[in-house]
């Protein structure tokens, strides 16, 4: 009876959370989970690694981290553990990169924008306003520019060479850059320059925001990180004793384990829900 009152117990503090955990996201706009990996490889600099070798990856580092813990703690329910942590270990690394070169990207759309605004009004075409910055823009864009100026070379095309572009950069601020351009280029106008000063005012508006609440928030993080690891390290120093290696092989200290692993990952994951910004789509992908 105190195993069902416990499951009901938990079962109720999960939907509790549901909506943090899982929020209702519109299912047109939704990516599939290749295409959000593609984007995560994209924005870490990984583009030419296919998810499939990825997944090679994570499955020999699940496979030799649940060895090692084997080696170290004979405890079956520990190398479980241990296999999925391993496993989760690149796709957590890359989206970590991604995250990092995000954030590194989204500090430079200004310059980005000021340098069409000053090719644009120096009297160059949209075509050559774009392809200048393989040269004068940030160094972390350079190389999206430079195979938009050499795609733009060999066919020609402006909007080809431009969706070429938004594959390559995969990031919101340069769709909507691009489709700036692109509604510039086909139906004309005078006004691009003003709109684009004024999303350059935007972004730095926001940069700025972001970048306070994530200094104030760092430390709390970190905190909470150490808080969720240090329950297993302690689990792994124990379960280096051959007693208490028999206990947690028993029937009772594998519950307990698995029981442990669900309330911690339920526990990290509502952490980063609570903590994490709102991140703007690509609503022109």
């Amino acid at each position: 009876m105190t195993w069902l009152l416990g499951t009901v117990l938990g079962l109720g503090a999960l939907l509790a959370v549901s909506p943090w955990l899982w929020p209702r996201r519109e299912r047109a706009v939704e990516p599939r989970p290749r295409a959000r990996l593609l984007d995560r490889l994209t924005h870490a600099g990984l583009d030419g690694i296919p998810p499939l070798a990825l997944g090679a990856v994570s499955l020999l580092l699940g496979v030799l981290a649940c060895g090692l813990a084997l080696a170290i703690a004979p405890v079956a329910a520990v190398a479980a553990a241990a296999l999925v942590v391993g496993a989760a270990a690149p796709v957590l690394a890359v989206r970590w990169r991604a995250a990092r070169r995000r954030r590194a990207q989204a500090s430079v759309w200004p310059d980005v924008v000021d340098h069409l605004v000053s090719a644009v009004r120096s009297g160059l075409a949209l075509p050559d306003a774009v392809a200048q910055l393989e040269r004068a823009g940030p160094a972390i864009t350079r190389p999206a520019f430079a195979a938009y100026a050499a795609d733009h070379r060999a066919t020609g095309s402006f909007g080809y060479a431009l969706d070429r572009l938004k594959d390559r950069l995969a990031d919101p601020v340069g769709d909507r850059i691009i489709e700036t351009l692109r509604m510039a280029r086909e139906v004309g106008g005078t006004e691009v320059t003003t709109v684009l000063r004024e999303l350059a005012a935007y972004l730095r508006a926001d940069l700025a925001t972001r970048g306070e609440l994530e200094a104030r928030q760092t430390w709390i993080v970190g905190a909470a990180r150490l808080g969720v690891a240090a329950p297993w390290i302690v689990l792994l120093i124990l379960s280096t004793r051959p007693e208490a290696a028999q206990a947690y092989n028993s029937s009772g200290g594998i519950a307990l384990i698995a029981g442990g692993a669900v309330v911690t990952g339920i526990a990290y994951r509502v952490m980063l829900r609570i903590g994490a910004l709102p991140t703007e789509a690509r609503w022109f992908a």
